[in-house]
């Protein structure tokens, strides 16, 4: 959701004066690091799940409906991003109504991975019916995102390219990127992901061929272990996947672990997002 307007925020300043696309929104808190990151990312994730949810606004330039909300409960309060099954946009490469549940399987991924590249997000009925709901973070307005895509030294960054390689993401513009203001990194817009054919459209490219760093390989381990038949996340997954998707994911990951590089852009497929940002 790449510079999305919005119509109407909760918070101090009028909408234009907010940070725009996935970053802002008043009381917000992402889970950070340290030994209490289980516990926040917990309760971010039980308020979520069982919170009242209020529709504050629309991300009127997202491709799909969009929505800003708050979301209150015993657990205290947070602002988040609420997607509708209903407001989906039917694509010729992914089967109609699947994005929300990609969504949900992406940040499965990434917490089974330890990648923590995606905010807590959960499946839920919310006004508009089913849908995906995700913990708005907020961004760090001092950072330049074009020059954060292109860094080839961030640890973070290039552990995002090899979640987005295990996910398959057709879709990794510079605007989905989200660098918050406690210095984590996280990305959003996973709903075009974990299709069997490969279809990686990413701007984060500077390091493909490359030898994967140790912290990258102990993931796809833990990965490949989990994922195997019968493993929590594979049984995860298969809630929001078919099974031709679920193999395909499990079969990257042991490609990543057998050859340890960083994949080449795909011959037949373009390899960035358009627009990249």
């Amino acid at each position: 959701m790449a510079d999305a307007g919005l119509a109407g925020r909760p918070g101090e300043g009028a909408p234009e004066d907010r940070a725009a696309d996935h970053g802002g929104g008043a009381g917000a808190q992402a889970p950070g690091g340290g030994p209490g990151r289980r516990a926040t990312e917990q309760a971010a994730l039980d308020l979520l799940v069982a919170g009242q949810l209020e529709v504050e606004g629309r991300l009127v330039d997202a491709s799909n409906v969009t929505m800003f909300c708050s979301v209150r409960g015993d657990g205290g309060e947070a602002a988040c991003v609420y997607k509708p099954v209903a407001g989906e946009r039917p694509l010729w490469d992914f089967p109609e109504g699947t994005l929300a549940g990609r969504e949900v399987a992406a940040y499965a991924v990434s917490r089974a991975g330890g990648f923590n590249v995606v905010p807590p997000t959960v499946y839920r009925d919310g006004p508009y019916g089913p849908g995906m709901c995700q913990l708005w973070i907020d961004i760090d307005p001092a950072l330049d995102l074009v020059a954060l895509a292109h860094r080839t030294d961030d640890p973070a960054l290039r552990q995002m390219a090899v979640f987005d390689a295990v996910v398959n993401n057709a879709d990794r513009k510079i605007g989905h990127l989200l660098p918050s203001r406690d210095g984590h990194l996280y990305g959003c817009d996973h709903g075009v992901c974990f299709s069997d054919d490969y279809k990686l459209r990413t701007v984060l490219w500077q390091w493909r061929g490359k030898r994967l760093p140790g912290r990258a390989m102990a993931a796809l381990q833990h990965l490949s272990e989990t994922l195997a038949a019968g493993g929590e996340l594979a049984a995860e997954l298969s809630q929001w996947l078919t099974p031709q998707e679920l193999q395909a994911t499990r079969d990257r990951v042991e490609l990543l672990v057998e050859h340890k590089v960083h994949p080449y852009p795909p011959a037949d497929w373009p390899a960035v997002p358009w627009p990249p940002v």
